[in-house]
């Protein structure tokens, strides 16, 4: 499985990340990616975090299995994300909390979820279907099983429990 990170949106989400980050804007980048290494070599799973800004000093967590990306000006981290998805497609799962990165991702056969859901499964914590914002992705009114999450739905929380697990084994 492909993972696609919205690198300074997920740091931003978390209370750890987001103090490590208040230090500097490395010291929040190396604490992300040391998160996404300890996943990667967890699961397997190729990752790629994507940044806003140009290039700078930033080691991958996990020997290859983690790739780091700058956005160039005027182009945003964002941007990159929607192009990447629209690349991947299916079998990529997009990690950010912005609404039209998450669109994009979804309208290109990509799973998406939010930055929260991310971190709360590489470190094992929190059940996605204990989400607060259900209201955002609300499906209409189109008569089936109104207690049955829709298909994107169980799509992420799939992903994110392959995370939670460890891998497609299911194995720590």
């Amino acid at each position: 499985m492909r993972w696609l990170i919205d690198g300074y949106n997920v740091i931003r989400r978390d209370a750890d990340l987001r103090g490590q980050e208040q230090q500097s804007l490395e010291a929040g980048r190396s604490a992300l990616l040391a998160v996404v290494g300890a996943a990667a070599r967890r699961t397997g799973d190729q990752f790629t975090v994507v940044f806003d800004g140009a290039r700078r000093d930033a080691q991958p967590g996990a020997s290859g299995q983690v790739q780091v990306v700058f956005s160039r000006p005027p182009e945003t981290a964002d941007d990159v994300l929607r192009a990447m998805a629209g690349k991947a497609g299916a079998g990529t799962v997009v990690a950010s909390s912005d609404r039209a990165v998450r669109d994009a991702a979804r309208r290109a056969g990509a799973v998406a979820v939010s930055a929260e859901d991310f971190v709360a499964a590489v470190r094992g914590s929190a059940d996605p279907d204990d989400d607060d914002d259900d209201d955002e992705r609300r499906p209409i009114d189109r008569g089936g099983n109104p207690r049955r999450a829709s298909r994107d739905e169980r799509a992420a929380r799939r992903a994110l429990a392959r995370l939670r697990a460890g891998g497609p084994s299911g194995e720590r």
